[in-house]
């Protein structure tokens, strides 16, 4: 049996705070090539998730402890959809090639997230014009955006 248990998570959280980029994975599936990929991902409030897409599969997440804001995105980079998990919202799911970004509101915060799999790298491509390189100061400005926008803001345009 797995499980994730409330001492994981501890140790999921401290790794967070102690990486980079302030977020730390446990993993369920065996393999980065099982057909369904599912984790737990510790995220700090300053870590980075900039806008992208998955072009082959849908993702489920859902708030283990925290909360966190889940924007979804029209081709056009206008919000569509402004959802907090862990705060009115239990499980939100993103669909096949839905452009999406997240922000974490809580120090300690854990997601779980759920996708097809097997495992595949986000491309250049993948991620939103004006955001395909992770840059810091970028990244800062990003989440204050992300924390105060609203359905029909637009973040970026298609060139």
């Amino acid at each position: 049996m797995k499980q994730l248990d409330l001492a994981m998570l501890d140790t999921l959280s401290a790794q967070a705070k102690a990486s980079p980029r302030l977020r730390a994975n446990a993993n369920l599936h065996d393999e980065l090539s099982d057909p369904i990929q599912r984790l737990a991902i510790a995220m700090e409030p300053d870590t980075v998730i900039r806008p992208h897409r998955h072009a082959h599969t849908w993702e489920l997440l859902t708030a283990l402890r925290g909360r966190f804001i889940v924007l979804l995105f029209n081709d056009d980079g206008v919000v569509t959809e402004r959802v907090v998990l862990g705060e009115g919202c239990a499980v939100q799911e993103t669909p096949v090639g839905g452009w999406h970004g997240v922000l974490s509101l809580d120090t300690g915060g854990v997601i779980f997230e759920v996708k097809r799999g097997p495992y595949t790298p986000i491309n250049s491509a993948d991620f939103a014009p004006g955001y395909e390189l992770d840059d810091a100061q970028q990244g800062a400005e990003l989440n204050r955006w992300y924390a105060q926008a609203q359905v029909g803001d637009r973040l970026w345009s298609q060139v």
